[in-house]
């Protein structure tokens, strides 16, 4: 892989994964219009380290002082509640990403079906959004909406679902507000992002080489540093704003990949 493309792909990596537009898809996409082909789940879930790094820096407080001290002190209260929350909440993606890992990693990276998922998730985004969100924030939330909110993100798999997108919406229905919803689905996103990031890498380090080390490095550190930017806009976004511009996004580039695929200007499949 050119270390030019590696970096465009940490570029896009970071500016994606926690907007609500889907990371995976936006990478297949990338992939097919330069004729570079699909990157392929291993570099997709390496690179997400870069964001990983970001969301761990930019929560710092959060993971290492409030939520242990919280924790620890009553286990019981919201605050301390919430490490609990998330550990509930990552059961589902860990039990789905083990059954359907070969269908993910293959028929799944298809452009019809990225397309596909950009689209009705975008409309299904559009209809949350209409409704608005509530006044409940993360402290407010029990087991069963940590249930809920993780199997939004395990559908999240499907390549262009979008892992951000379908736990917000899920919040949002849940009546979260916006910068709420946002902040949980980040934190829930940990465990996830960690999980596919280290397994690939074992899988890619044991494998006979096939990921060249420095695109690894570049496309994680671009990764990075446009991840912790993409988070502090959206959280500061999703402040006096609506997600309706994002669902407006899918749709318009589910249709045009859709479009592009079926005209034979993009492949389907790598």
């Amino acid at each position: 892989m050119a270390l030019w493309f590696a970096a465009l792909l940490g570029l896009v990596q970071g500016l994606t994964e926690f907007l609500p537009i889907s990371s995976t898809a936006h990478l297949a996409i990338t992939g097919a219009v330069f004729k570079q082909g699909d990157p392929g789940a291993a570099f997709t879930a390496i690179i997400q380290l870069g964001s990983l790094a970001a969301v761990i820096a930019y929560f710092a407080r959060d993971l290492f002082v409030d939520l242990p001290r919280a924790m620890f002190k009553d286990p019981s209260s919201p605050e301390g509640r919430l490490p609990f929350l998330i550990i509930v909440g990552s059961i589902p993606i860990v039990v789905a990403g083990l059954l359907l890992k070969r269908y993910i990693e293959g028929e799944a990276r298809n452009l019809y079906v990225i397309a596909a998922s950009l689209v009705i998730v975008g409309l299904v985004m559009a209809v949350i959004d209409r409704r608005g969100a509530g006044n409940r924030t993360m402290l407010d939330l029990g087991y069963t909406d940590a249930l809920l909110l993780g199997l939004a993100q395990a559908c999240a798999l499907v390549p262009g679902v979008s892992r951000s997108g379908s736990t917000i919406c899920m919040a949002l229905a849940l009546g979260l507000t916006r910068p709420d919803a946002a902040r949980f689905s980040f934190l829930l996103g940990i465990p996830a992002i960690a999980g596919a990031g280290f397994l690939q890498l074992k899988e890619a380090l044991s494998a006979a080489g096939p990921l060249p080390l420095a695109p690894l490095v570049i496309g994680t550190a671009v990764a990075a540093v446009s991840s912790y930017a993409s988070i502090a806009w959206l959280l500061k976004w999703l402040g006096s704003h609506r997600l309706l511009p994002f669902a407006i996004y899918r749709v318009a580039v589910g249709l045009i990949v859709a479009g592009l695929t079926l005209a034979g200007w993009l492949v389907a499949s790598a």
